[in-house]
């Protein structure tokens, strides 16, 4: 039977609006990539929207709060609209990923902001590593009994998962596999007839994908790509002078 520790019950639940967030986002950088590119399929069903209700897939979500990795409903496109199918599906299927990179720097770049101006209006007993240690499970460490460090440790971790929730679900559907949007992406750079006989069987290879994920095949270069991916981040985030804590 697995234990929960009060930690990791905090972190659940800071980890599931983040992951409700991270979803919604993700969705509609697809509907409105399409949109600017003159597809108003999204739109019209009303999928131009952070609303989370209209984008969650309940398996997917569940696999995202649990994994770090997972699915939300697709958003429906139609390519006729577009003047170059090949350039512009490839366009906005990298919408998605994108926009969770980008979340995953403007949350990197809070969790650094938040520490500053928690530090100029405070004389802090704790230090940004003692917060970042604490959040990454290091031994010996207690969570703050003053309610300004308690709460500034609380949101300091509702950031750091939701970088992690970011960088995880855009490397993940980056892989070039179907139905992810990597196999999107590599559309523009394969021969079309290569191309459509891979998608034939686009169902077959998604519940194989499905099942190599749930072993935990693809975990050591997931994890792998998204450590260097944050770790990259956080670097080149140290590098503003003020945040050199």
């Amino acid at each position: 039977m697995m234990n929960f520790s009060a930690m990791d019950i905090i972190s659940l639940l800071l980890t599931i609006p983040g992951v409700f967030l991270t979803l919604a986002v993700h969705e509609c950088a697809h509907g409105w990539a399409s949109y600017q590119l003159g597809d108003p399929t999204a739109r019209n069903l009303g999928r131009l929207t952070l609303n989370p209700i209209k984008h969650i897939d309940p398996i997917g979500l569940l696999c995202m709060i649990f994994f770090r990795f997972g699915w939300a409903k697709p958003v429906p496109v139609n390519a006729r609209y577009y003047k170059k199918p090949r350039r512009d599906m490839a366009l906005v299927a990298a919408a998605g990923p994108v926009s969770n990179l980008i979340m995953m720097v403007l949350s990197m770049f809070l969790v650094h902001l938040s520490y500053f101006i928690y530090d100029l209006a405070t004389a802090p007993k704790y230090s940004f590593a003692y917060f970042w240690n604490l959040w990454a499970g290091v031994g010996g460490l207690e969570i703050p009994e003053e309610i300004g460090a308690k709460l500034m440790f609380l949101w300091f971790m509702f950031l750091m998962n939701f970088c992690i929730l970011n960088a995880s679900l855009a490397v993940f559907n980056l892989l070039p596999i179907p139905p992810l949007d990597g196999s999107r992406i590599a559309f523009i750079f394969l021969p079309v007839k290569f191309y459509f006989g891979i998608m034939r069987y686009e169902r077959v290879i998604q519940i194989a994908m499905f099942a190599l994920l749930m072993i935990g095949v693809f975990d050591g270069v997931l994890s792998a790509v998204t450590g260097a991916i944050l770790n990259g981040t956080l670097r080149l985030i140290e590098w503003i002078p003020i945040f050199r804590f």
